[in-house]
């Protein structure tokens, strides 16, 4: 067999079958196939795409390209992957809320780029919490506290490491299908037997249409259910930021306001769909809607919170300090950003705002950037709001006052306001199973 061959056959539109495609994986981490062939068939993917089958061919042979954790009689182990937006502090409160109901979440997670901090980034502003977690670690977190949240082992997926860096300068990262085995090669290699997707749409996210959110959320679910894994995409909007807090310590307190029941509307209701959904997958409720009522149920209680301040504990971090940082926590220099005008806010530019998060310090522009974890954004007004001229819009944290006024500015262009109040939308655009 030649890798020419089967960069031919897809360039061609054929199907690759399963042989060909663990032949080109093997060949791709032992480093027998060169990267400029690999790139030619990323070209040819791009261009001809491949079947669910494919698809999950392709997903399985990256999982056994590297170490796959396994948790033998542990029970219900379901994840969630987000797609990533602005202020998606979901994980945060998620995990502990899925645990707090019987359900076992081993969280592999990533960090940002481009955007604001990743979810590990955010856990990593609590100091001393550890992220970096072998697999008997992970394992013990799952007995003691019910979830784990960690990173990617090195020795886990590796096909997945060179293709991503592949497809970053090829101009491939837009294919779904690479999407789709790139997502589900890393969460179903940390162990998971069911996952939830949060497949984010808006100007914020990387799917701007629903047409393209809800070919991805096929594509997720439809691959799951050919590997033999439940599934659930819930595609949700990203015009506007969820919560009011951008930044990586400022989306840690946010997280915490939720497990005490006095989160922000949006962040609260997509936290319970969420875990609804994974208290299905693990087989502990019926229906979404019996999910719901249960996690309402136990958010209302103080288990959450107490299971997540236990794995800050557990992770190496200090419960107490970061109790006692909220609210203190922030970057030296503060602008409030006033309105311009009198009206009603119809809503916030999301990727504006995460890319200023970012200039800020809270992302990164490459990978060797540092992030900062006390600069942020602190929206104050959301979509639907009745403001008036002069009334504070947000808070700016910054460590540099020499950004101050560009700062400012795009604040000011990320807001839109008008005379009207605009019409209420709604958070969940979708969903999509595959049970």
């Amino acid at each position: 067999m030649r890798m020419v061959d089967l960069i031919r056959k897809k360039r061609e539109g054929e199907s690759l079958l399963r042989h060909e495609i663990d032949f080109f994986i093997r060949g791709l981490v032992s480093g027998q196939i060169p990267e400029y062939q690999a790139s030619a068939w990323l070209m040819a993917v791009y261009f001809r795409g491949m079947s669910f089958e494919e698809t999950a061919a392709l997903t399985q042979a990256m999982i056994d390209s590297g170490t796959v954790l396994n948790f033998p009689g542990l029970g219900p182990l379901v994840d969630k992957h987000s797609t990533g937006g602005v202020g998606d502090k979901i994980s945060l409160p998620l995990a502990p809320l899925a645990a707090a109901c019987g359900i076992k979440v081993p969280m592999m997670s990533g960090r940002g780029l481009g955007h604001t901090g990743g979810t590990l980034d955010k856990l990593e502003s609590m100091t001393g919490y550890s992220t970096q977690q072998s697999p008997q670690s992970v394992e013990d977190l799952l007995h003691k506290c019910g979830y784990a949240m960690f990173g990617q082992s090195k020795t886990m997926v590796p096909a997945d490491r060179i293709l991503y860096a592949l497809r970053d300068v090829t101009a491939t990262v837009e294919s779904i299908p690479l999407i789709t085995a790139s997502i589900l090669s890393k969460k179903f290699a940390e162990g998971a037997d069911g996952l939830v997707f949060d497949v984010k749409c808006g100007k914020g996210a990387f799917m701007k249409d629903l047409d393209s959110a809800n070919r991805l959320a096929r594509s997720l679910t439809e691959t799951a259910r050919v590997l033999g894994k439940r599934a659930v995409a819930v595609v949700t909007a990203m015009d506007e930021p969820l919560g009011y807090m951008i930044g990586n310590w400022l989306e840690v307190e946010e997280s915490l306001d939720v497990l005490e029941g006095r989160g922000p509307a949006d962040v609260t209701e997509l936290t319970l769909r969420l875990n609804a959904w994974m208290l299905v997958l693990g087989g502990l409720v019926g229906d979404v809607e019996a999910g719901l009522a249960l996690s309402r149920e136990v958010l209302a209680s103080s288990k959450p919170r107490d299971l997540f301040l236990r794995n800050v504990a557990l992770q190496g971090g200090n419960p107490d300090q970061v109790l006692a940082d909220r609210g203190k926590r922030r970057a030296y220099y503060c602008k409030v950003v006033t309105s311009p005008t009198d009206g009603y806010v119809q809503g916030w530019d999301s990727l504006r705002l995460g890319l200023l998060a970012g200039s800020l310090g809270a992302g990164r522009a490459t990978v060797e950037d540092r992030i900062n974890p006390n600069v942020g954004i602190e929206l104050l007004v959301k979509r639907g709001d009745r403001v008036v001229k002069g009334q504070k819009l947000c808070h700016l944290w910054l460590d540099n006052d020499a950004l101050m006024s560009q700062a400012q500015e795009e604040v000011v262009q990320a807001l839109n306001i008008a005379q009207s109040a605009p019409p209420p939308v709604s958070l969940i655009l979708g969903e999509v199973t595959a049970l």
